[in-house]
């Protein structure tokens, strides 16, 4: 370069739909690009529409409600969904994320909120998570009476569920832990349990499955490398306590009293040792933990593939674990 080029360049490229140049600037190209193209079929009789949560940021989330013959008369659970995308990917409207959410909706039945946040390398984490925890401040003012006739109408908030896939999921994580641990004031909503599928962990130290990762994998380890390089604050690793929640700076979750977790483990995933060991380090500490292994299945199987056989299992799997405490 000569010295009189000052043209900004690429210093970090994500399949060029996310590239950081040398002067801070992040530009976006088509998420499209990463995903073949799909059309998903309708799920007739689920409403939905946007609301405004946080309206500084620019913030919403996608109400979505089943028909009123699946209700019926009385109030249905609410299912929180923190879409995935590595905290650097993923409109929340996107519709893999919308086909899952309509299906849950119907199928479960519950009252289901799709939550947008922002996302990195533009917000660095922690900003994800303030998010989330914005998100179920909102959620406790709509108990209390806020104005959204839907969710007046159709929503138990004492039967809330947190959840999400891939970087949602690790998001559910903190939100549920900053509930349980006291920093949220919730009250009368109650988060009754969590779900974390293909949950978005990680660790300074190479798991198995990272050493020699499964075959036919649909995210990659250096896939995961970057967006966390992308996505955690500069010059962080992955022992960060958003990546690994057992991490040497991570506070302990012996104390706090979490909810029943519901962990979701596919087996053709890079992360899986990542997850296992998740939750069998909250088993040891005696929480409740269901872990259920889908074998041969990607990361993100539920929304790459939201009518295929392993999605259809999930959903009840997670209908049972909704409506009984449990799985099976």
């Amino acid at each position: 370069m000569s010295g009189g080029d000052t043209a900004a360049h690429v210093v970090e490229d994500f399949f060029g739909v996310v590239q950081i140049l040398c002067d801070g600037t992040v530009v976006r190209g088509d998420e499209a690009a990463l995903q073949p193209p799909a059309t998903y079929p309708d799920v007739p009789g689920v409403e939905w529409k946007d609301v405004v949560y946080h309206a500084a940021h620019g913030l919403r989330a996608r109400v979505y409600r089943p028909p009123s013959s699946l209700a019926g008369s009385a109030k249905l659970p609410v299912l929180v969904y923190f879409q995935g995308g590595g905290y650097c990917l993923g409109p929340f409207a996107q519709p893999m994320f919308h086909t899952f959410c309509l299906r849950a909706s119907a199928e479960l039945p519950a009252v289901v909120l799709s939550v947008q946040y922002r996302l990195a390398p533009e917000h660095r984490l922690p900003a994800a998570i303030e998010d989330g925890a914005d998100f179920l401040s909102w959620l406790r003012a709509q108990a209390t009476g806020g104005a959204d006739p839907w969710l007046a109408e159709s929503a138990d908030f004492a039967r809330t569920f947190v959840s999400g896939a891939s970087a949602g999921a690790n998001l559910a994580h903190h939100v549920t832990v900053q509930d349980a641990s006291g920093q949220l004031a919730v009250h009368p909503l109650r988060v009754a349990g969590y779900v974390l599928l293909s949950a978005f962990f990680g660790t300074a130290e190479r798991t198995a499955a990272e050493v020699e990762p499964p075959a036919d994998v649909s995210l990659t380890v250096d896939m995961s490398d970057q967006l966390w390089h992308m996505s955690l604050p500069v010059g962080a690793s992955r022992d960060h306590p958003v990546a690994n929640p057992f991490g040497p700076d991570s506070r302990s979750l012996t104390a706090v009293d979490l909810p029943p977790a519901l962990v979701v483990v596919p087996g053709s995933d890079v992360l899986r040792d990542h997850v296992r060991g998740y939750a069998a380090r909250l088993k040891d500490m005696g929480k409740t933990v269901e872990v259920v292994e889908f074998d041969g299945e990607q990361h993100g199987f539920s929304v790459l593939r939201p009518f295929g056989e392993a999605a259809n299992e999930f959903l009840r799997v997670l209908r049972r674990f909704v409506y009984t405490g449990h799985s099976d």
